[in-house]
């Protein structure tokens, strides 16, 4: 298990967890009521310092090495999920992964940024920042499942889109604009879930959503914690105070109306019970899913513009000296 840096305490009462048992087992003897003791505290301590976060706390956990990606929702919320691979143009990028499987017996369309476990995959899937070509392989995934009637359903984990030379010269901020314009063009129900890191128009891209979902500890902001410190202040050691005012966490967006739900996690995080999250995220997938499925297909885009549009619409009223 990776701690992170302001779980030292619960670690510490780990590692005693951990050394009495060994104990216990070398000697011979019984000393179980000592242990459920310290377990207990570890459980009330993970609790409490789950609860009381603050968003720089909740960036760590959203980027948690052990958070469960998108492969692992796709692999265990649905079945029969083939991968449709390539945007018809450049290449294959494997950053964004995407194609149909079936969700309780319906078939769905799944995208999702990707970013790896370890060395070898996450330079595999680029730690998830998608160049051009990925952002125009989920248009043309997004347009054959509006083609055959098919929901659409994505997961959101990215520091951003990559901003390689590369990808400026393939026209990286074009392929985000056209992808959101996809997004808000299709006449399906479409549902985006954030499950880590929502960053920047990489994430937008594919989360101009009917109804967007957040995990309790995901994170979804216009910049990085880090990049706004560096611009704002040009120090990267103001980032816990950056987090502050990007106001990235869950809650926030939900008080400010960017987002429609919080998806509670486990206790201690969605990486210390990857079982229960599924059903959790599968539970609000299929809560939702069914009240759009509802909806005719010009009422679900005319209804899903006017969401964004509105956002940060400020209304007019009578000012009087």
């Amino acid at each position: 298990m990776h701690f992170l840096e302001f779980e030292k305490p619960i670690a510490e009462i780990e590692g005693k967890i951990a050394e009495l048992r060994h104990l216990s087992e070398v000697a011979g003897t019984s000393i179980t009521d000592e242990i459920l003791k310290l377990q207990s505290k570890a459980s009330k301590d993970l609790k409490t310092t789950y609860k009381n976060l603050n968003p720089w706390q909740k960036t760590l956990v959203a980027r948690h090495p052990d958070r469960p990606h998108f492969l692992d929702y796709a692999n265990s919320i649905f079945t029969e999920f083939i991968i449709l691979s390539g945007d018809r143009g450049f290449s294959d990028d494997k950053a964004i992964l995407g194609g149909l499987a079936r969700f309780k017996g319906r078939t769905v369309m799944i995208i999702g940024q990707e970013k790896g476990h370890d060395t070898e995959t996450r330079l595999k899937h680029n730690f998830g920042m998608a160049r051009p070509e990925g952002y125009r392989k989920a248009q043309r995934l997004m347009k054959m499942a509006d083609h055959f009637g098919i929901p659409v359903i994505t997961f959101v984990d990215t520091a951003g889109a990559y901003p390689g030379v590369g990808a400026e010269e393939r026209g990286q901020s074009e392929a985000i604009a056209r992808s959101i314009e996809t997004c808000l063009s299709i006449r399906v129900p479409l549902i985006s879930i954030i499950i880590g890191e929502g960053g920047s128009g990489g994430a937008i891209a594919i989360s101009s959503a009917n109804k967007i979902l957040m995990l309790e500890h995901s994170i979804f902001s216009v910049i990085s914690p880090e990049g706004c410190a560096s611009i704002l202040w040009r120090d990267g050691d103001k980032s816990k105070s950056a987090a502050e005012s990007l106001k990235l966490t869950a809650q926030d967006l939900k008080e400010l109306g960017l987002i429609d739900e919080i998806i509670q996690e486990p206790i201690g995080g969605a990486h210390r019970n990857n079982k229960e999250a599924f059903k959790k995220v599968s539970d609000k997938i299929d809560k939702n899913l069914k009240e759009l499925i509802k909806t005719e297909g010009g009422q679900l885009r005319a209804r899903r513009r006017e969401k964004f549009l509105a956002m940060g619409r400020i209304e007019k009223k009578n000012l009087t000296k």
